[in-house]
């Protein structure tokens, strides 16, 4: 068994859609970022590539490649799994945190769960998505952004 942790943050741009989980959610302003900026989803892909000894999604993606310009990132997660896949790893399970003040995400995790597991060929069961403020401290207290957290086990 293999574990590996991702973090990913963006701050919050108007006028951009807010894509979490492959869910767009309603909001005055989206997250800002080279593709769609699912912070959710940046933070699981890094967590299955650590855990697989890879290097992290910029080097696979880079917000230098104008093919990744406004890319889903639930494609994104897919070429990821395929990745760990061709180097004969499972994955075993996930558990992901977003960390933000606003807007509420409690309503919208099932339909993240099944976005990811269609994408990574996972049972809803095994995927864990909680959702926590920032206690109104620092740039996410302040909602000038939102993090995410993930861990993932595979294995081999």
């Amino acid at each position: 068994m293999f574990t590996g942790f991702g973090y990913d943050v963006h701050k919050f741009k108007k006028g951009r859609k807010l894509i979490l989980g492959g869910v767009e959610i309603a909001s005055p302003k989206g997250l800002d970022g080279h593709s769609d900026a699912d912070v959710l989803i940046h933070a699981l892909m890094d967590a299955m590539l650590g855990a697989a000894g890879l290097n992290d999604i910029g080097h696979f993606f880079p917000n230098t490649d104008p093919a990744y310009k406004g890319i889903s990132s639930i494609k994104l997660l897919g070429i990821v799994y395929t990745e760990l896949k061709k180097r004969g790893f499972k994955i075993n399970n996930i558990d992901m945190t977003v960390i933000a003040e606003n807007p509420k995400i409690y309503p919208h995790i099932d339909a993240m769960k099944e976005n990811i597991s269609k994408a990574i060929k996972l049972k809803t069961e095994r995927i864990a998505i909680k959702a926590t403020t920032n206690e109104k401290m620092g740039f996410l207290g302040r909602g000038e952004g939102m993090a995410a957290m993930a861990v993932a086990a595979i294995r081999k």
